[in-house]
């Protein structure tokens, strides 16, 4: 049986274990922290969102298993038309979506009655664009009409949609677009002013946006927490009561006190009930898992043999890995209080699902990196593929 799924499954071996061991301990977690939600709105069936989510990481899985069968270069075509969706489903969620927390960030879908969080298509979709308009204006890189324009310009269009209801999402997908145009052979001077204009839109925003005084509440309790009300400490201080209990080991699982007084403890606080139940080995070990990720990642980026393949993965993993560590930071209070989720560990539907879209994306360029090893010989005079090229810096 198991020689039959590894001869199924393509791509980077480790990046499936830890895609495994990543699902089993959101299992755990969410079991663990829906208790107070199930007596809530459940008449105390703890079950209930548990199954809910086993069907969540299930389809998840096949997701990620049907999306890593695809040839990673179709995805460049498709990035257009997602792009050419995403921007108008933003223009919908920011003016017509559900508002959920004095945010509208949710498209509620009819008859199904699924809330759809338009930001997770965008980002997935802004990365893919970027990766094609990179790989492809390569020889005309620092020509500003050309080819820095249309790229800024996607860049701008997409995180400022997201931002108003959705800072933190767009800051995220934000500093992946520049890493990737660093990646992409983008001069300094045109790096420097995408800068400026995301410096200018977060001020903007947060002086003038319409949760302009969530932001300043947050911004000044996490710098002048002397000054700060109980209320608006209360998320925070709740997380570090969580991460100070847990000690080395852990409460055990489901022993988690904490959960019945944090807001969001299966979604944004996640992590901090993780630590609260296995301790720090456990809260080193989720990180450990992530930065295993990036690095078999990285090592992805620089086998592959052509220039779309490997800014896509660079773009899609550093966008998982960053939001992670922003999480986790978030968690052990060294940054302000955000909404983003752990991918693969928070419970949440289209989030889990676009991460596994995501996943399966970088699967299809590492199995593609492995067929070119293959066709490649390893001593002697090496032939490259015919679509081979190098990004240099």
């Amino acid at each position: 049986m198991l020689n039959w799924i590894l001869s199924q499954t393509k791509g980077d071996r480790v990046i499936w274990i830890i895609v495994l061991l990543l699902s089993l301990v959101s299992l755990l977690a969410v079991y663990s922290s829906t208790g107070t939600l199930a007596y809530k709105y459940q008449s105390g069936n703890t079950e209930f969102y548990l199954l809910k989510h086993f069907g969540i990481m299930v389809s998840g899985l096949v997701i990620m298993y049907l999306t890593h069968l695809v040839p990673y270069k179709y995805y460049s075509r498709l990035s257009q038309i997602l792009l050419f969706i995403a921007i108008p489903l933003l223009f919908l969620t920011l003016f017509l979506g559900t508002n959920l927390n004095e945010a509208r960030r949710w498209i509620t879908l009819p008859i199904i009655n699924l809330s759809f969080q338009t930001s997770d298509l965008a980002k997935l979709a802004l990365i893919m664009f970027l990766a094609r308009m990179l790989s492809k204006k390569q020889d005309t890189i620092k020509d500003f009409v050309k080819s820095f324009l249309p790229i800024i310009g996607s860049v701008v269009a997409v995180c400022g949609l997201i931002a108003p209801a959705n800072l933190s999402t767009a800051a995220v997908l934000f500093g992946t677009s520049i890493l990737l145009m660093i990646i992409g052979r983008i001069s300094f001077g045109q790096i420097s002013l995408v800068l400026f204009c995301g410096l200018i839109l977060l001020i903007l925003l947060v002086l003038f946006g319409p949760r302009r005084e969530t932001y300043k509440s947050r911004i000044g309790t996490f710098f002048n927490k002397e000054n700060a009300t109980a209320a608006q400490l209360f998320q925070s201080d709740q997380a570090k009561i969580a991460v100070a209990t847990g000690g080395l080991i852990g409460k055990g699982p489901g022993n988690s006190t904490q959960r019945n007084y944090l807001p969001h403890p299966y979604s944004d606080f996640i992590y901090a009930i993780i630590i609260e139940e296995y301790g720090l080995i456990g809260g080193f070990g989720i990180l450990g898992l992530y930065m295993i990720f990036l690095f078999r990642c990285i090592r992805i980026v620089t086998k592959s043999p052509g220039a779309f393949g490997a800014l896509l993965a660079a773009g899609l993993s550093f966008a998982l890995v960053i939001q992670a560590l922003t999480n986790m930071a978030v968690n052990v209070n060294l940054f302000p209080v955000t909404g983003l989720a752990l991918p693969l560990v928070s419970m949440g539907g289209t989030s889990i699902w676009f991460t596994s879209i995501s996943l399966g994306i970088i699967l299809s360029v590492s199995k593609n990196v492995e067929e070119n090893e293959d066709e490649v010989p390893t001593t002697g005079n090496t032939v490259r593929p015919a679509n081979y090229k190098v990004i240099t810096t």
